[in-house]
């Protein structure tokens, strides 16, 4: 435990009795309390500690939220300030969205599933013109998704609008990560159609799957959508194997998502208030999915499925990469004390 003296200079406090623990001090009357001066080592320890949680805490939180936990949830359940779990994420997102981008480059895939899913941000697109104080992006989020079937590993992803704009640079992003020609299955949205054939060409087997669902006796606005009564296939580029055209995989990634992240978990407060965390998270979970988290089937990480990496990752090594981009701590400059104000005296 710290402190200062009248002088300014930091000691710590030695109470008999004391106990190991945040709060675990001793009842002693205040004069058993002994003053101790840090020395330099300690002071500097001090200061770092103050401004950077510590490795095995920071460990401890990111875990947390790939596990499901929201963001307050996590910092409870490791005794951590809310401010500094919105601060270690923003950070975490920066690394893996840079390590995601460089690492996964030149996948060899045969055959990759591509989706969006539905989020929102701050309030539903309905209710932002009644929303109070509404960020400049809120309501609706779409995150694209592109999965290879075989490795389930995420080659690809994009959070914003459903339009054709981020399907067009959904596909560039995609086409830019393979290695090979491959056959790629979609649901019936018609941007990919054009963004497919600008970003690949005649060079992919690609194909749609449309579900036909019944109707039903809800009523309307109702939750969940009709039953799936049928699906039709069509092969819209090149010549894709009919017994792989299928978003079965994709539409179980969605489901990971909705488990794995609070914040898609529909039904709940713990949606995203910020489109920059909504992001951040999504590039921690993914890098979280592809390189540390065994899948059940494979036995093995994604990456070391498809042949990315040799040996799985741990969540440490997130941290030592958000280590390793920290700028060095600039030198402090000179101090200035600040200088009182003159009292104005009272006219007569």
């Amino acid at each position: 435990m710290s402190a200062s003296t009248g002088c300014g200079m930091p000691v710590r406090l030695v109470t008999k009795g004391m106990c190991h623990g945040p709060f675990a001090f001793s009842t002693e009357k205040l004069h058993d309390t002994l003053l101790f001066p840090l020395n330099t080592h300690e002071r500097s320890s001090m200061m770092l500690l103050m401004n950077k949680l510590p490795r095995a805490k920071r460990v401890q939180v990111l875990t947390l939220l790939c596990e499901g936990m929201s963001m307050r949830a996590a910092g409870r359940a490791a005794d951590v300030a809310y401010n500094s779990v919105c601060a270690l994420l923003a950070e975490a997102g920066r690394t893996c969205e840079a390590f995601h981008d460089q690492t996964v480059r030149g996948v060899r895939s045969k055959r990759v599933q591509c989706d969006e899913i539905w989020s929102f941000c701050y309030a539903k697109q309905k209710n932002v013109a009644s929303a109070k104080s509404a960020p400049e992006i809120a309501g609706d989020l779409w995150t694209w998704l592109g999965l290879d079937a075989d490795h389930k590993l995420i080659v690809s992803f994009l959070v914003g609008g459903r339009d054709a704009a981020c399907a067009n640079a959904f596909m560039q992003d995609v086409a830019g990560r393979l290695a090979n020609r491959v056959q790629m299955t979609t649901d019936g949205h018609r941007p990919y159609l054009e963004a497919v054939e600008g970003a690949f060409g005649d060079a992919i087997d690609f194909a749609t799957l449309v579900k036909i669902y019944g109707s039903t006796a809800e009523p309307a606005g109702r939750y969940s959508p009709g039953v799936c009564i049928g699906a039709e296939k069509h092969p819209i580029t090149g010549r894709p194997d009919p017994r792989h055209i299928s978003t079965s995989y994709a539409k179980r990634q969605n489901l990971n998502l909705r488990m794995g992240m609070r914040r898609f978990t529909r039904l709940t407060n713990a949606f995203s208030k910020s489109a920059d965390a909504h992001y951040h998270m999504m590039c921690l979970y993914v890098v979280f999915h592809n390189f540390i988290r065994d899948h059940k089937t494979l036995r093995c990480t994604p990456a070391e499925s498809i042949g990315l990496v040799k040996s799985a990752m741990t969540v440490g090594d997130i941290v030592n990469l958000i280590d390793a981009r920290a700028e060095p701590p600039k030198k402090r400059g000179p101090y200035t004390p600040r200088q009182p104000k003159p009292v104005k005296q009272p006219s007569i």
